[in-house]
């Protein structure tokens, strides 16, 4: 008589699965543990995190900012079809010397939930004061470009970009 040994062999799958129940285990152990789960409210109760005059006064504090619409250059579209992706370039006039030279540029969107897109610092080496990025917009808005100066000054320009949805007014 042959002798037959009695092992068990674990499929690919029964491994797979037993893993897949383990894993939706432990990520639903905390929802399904002790305690009340809350909620932190509804989206028709979303508000702006920070109006942009909040904004400005945090990054500014009270610092005066002059009309810099002769200095810096932006650049994006005027209809923008799809909000979530917008690109813009800044450049401002600046000769980028170690002693006048642009140290920051803040890219902000006045309806934006958080208004502040973008904080670019600069150095002297740059040779030119240009940045692109691609901001997200959620509604029509002006998108404003605050150049922070080597001597703590700040100048701003601003353009209204319009957000449609699908190419339709918005």
């Amino acid at each position: 008589m042959e002798k037959t040994s009695s092992t068990s062999r674990i499929t690919r799958r029964t491994l797979l699965r037993a893993l897949a129940v383990a894993g939706l285990g432990g990520a639903a152990g905390p929802l399904l543990g002790p305690g009340a789960i809350t909620a932190q409210g509804t989206l028709g109760a979303l508000q702006p995190e920070e109006k942009v005059e909040a904004t400005m006064k945090r990054l500014f504090g009270g610092r005066p900012i002059k009309d810099g619409s002769g200095a810096i250059k932006i650049d994006m579209p005027l209809i923008a079809e799809n909000g979530a992706v917008v690109p813009i370039t800044v450049e401002v006039q600046s000769p980028m010397t170690p002693t006048n030279y642009v140290k920051h540029i803040y890219i902000i969107s006045d309806k934006n939930r958080r208004p502040m897109n973008a904080r670019f610092t600069l150095t002297p080496a740059m040779g030119t004061a240009l940045v692109g990025a691609n901001v997200r917009l959620g509604e029509t808005t002006d998108v404003r470009a605050v150049a922070e100066l080597s001597d703590g000054s700040l100048l701003m320009a601003k353009r209204e970009v319009k957000v449609t949805v699908g190419g339709c007014g918005g």
